[in-house]
């Protein structure tokens, strides 16, 4: 399948894996870019540049297709060293980087200079035309469904993507809800040239994340997220758990008055004892409502075929019946 997007990054399948903390380790992102997708890296996850150096390196021994770097662009008293980040990038021959968070104008010509092509996630058509107007070869486009972040604005993919196809003269993905061929027809249908998937990849056999997690997303329903932080406008879709139960009742309480300080035992610091030690309480987590339509866990290549397989089926059979 030939879209925008599979001939801006050189892929074959026109599928994005999401950087995730803690989950988007080489393992991941190479078997994605293996089955012919983007698997991407997540930068912030390597505590140092060095770290995600090393890491880049051992991507590459594992697979000889693009892959990408997701950097999370934070506001923070003491930021990461991102100018360190980006050397990284650059010297490790990286050529897609996902940015998120902050505006990333500032590491554009660095990044433009070394041949990388930019995706920029985004939750709003406002935020997308702003990265389009500053040089970003690409929007993610993240829907109020989409686990993690989903902005303040609370509007479904539904109504953002054929937004974003009216506005924007850039190729864009489609992210949140994403998990089948059916997710994949929908979004082209919308306007999107493609997909990202972030809570489908970590319900896969590569996902280097315990066998818990998996198996909490396969258990889980639509029903199941939670949104959290969002009295600090920094809302956050979760999975439901005893620590997202103990982190609303505390927002419920304070009200107005809560600060992260109140928080930070059921956010700060948790990903690795949940993701890797497969403490399931120990803090709160970013899942998407798709996990309710998620109900097993496949090798990234069994996902990826099924997901193109589905996606040709219902353009060439089903879709195309529908108007002879």
């Amino acid at each position: 399948m030939k879209t925008r997007i599979t001939e801006l990054f050189g892929i074959e399948h026109p599928i994005i894996q999401g950087g995730m903390h803690h989950v988007g380790l080489a393992e991941l992102a190479a078997a994605v870019s293996n089955a012919g997708g983007l698997g991407i890296i997540t930068g912030l996850t390597q505590r140092t540049p060095e770290l995600l150096a090393r890491e880049i390196a051992r991507c590459r021994e594992m697979t000889d297709k693009p892959f990408g770097v997701n950097l999370t662009f934070l506001p923070s008293v003491n930021p990461p060293d991102y100018p360190g980040y980006v050397k990284a990038i650059i010297e490790g021959g990286v050529k897609v980087v996902e940015t998120a968070g902050n505006n990333p104008q500032q590491w554009l010509p660095a990044l433009k200079e070394a041949g990388i092509k930019v995706i920029h996630k985004c939750t709003s058509v406002r935020h997308a035309l702003k990265a389009e107007a500053i040089g970003c070869d690409a929007i993610s486009v993240d829907g109020f469904e989409c686990g993690g972040h989903p902005g303040e604005d609370d509007v479904p993919n539904f109504i953002l993507l054929p937004r974003a196809a009216q506005e924007l003269k850039i190729p864009f993905v489609a992210s949140g809800g994403m998990a089948d061929g059916r997710s994949l027809v929908a979004a082209l249908a919308l306007g999107a040239e493609g997909i990202n998937m972030g809570t489908r990849f970590i319900a896969t056999q590569e996902a280097p994340v315990h066998d818990r997690v998996k198996q909490a997303i396969v258990a889980a329903s639509e029903l199941d997220t939670r949104l959290v932080m969002r009295p600090l406008r920094n809302t956050e879709r979760v999975l439901n758990n005893q620590a997202t139960e103990r982190l609303l009742q505390k927002e419920r309480e304070l009200g107005s008055q809560i600060s992260f300080a109140d928080i930070a035992p059921e956010v700060a610091g948790v990903y690795p004892r949940i993701m890797q030690d497969g403490e399931m309480d120990a803090g709160v987590w970013s899942c998407g409502m798709v996990a309710g339509l998620i109900q097993d866990v496949p090798t990234v290549q069994e996902l990826i075929t099924s997901i193109m397989a589905e996606a040709e089926a219902l353009v060439l059979e089903r879709l195309a019946g529908l108007v002879r």
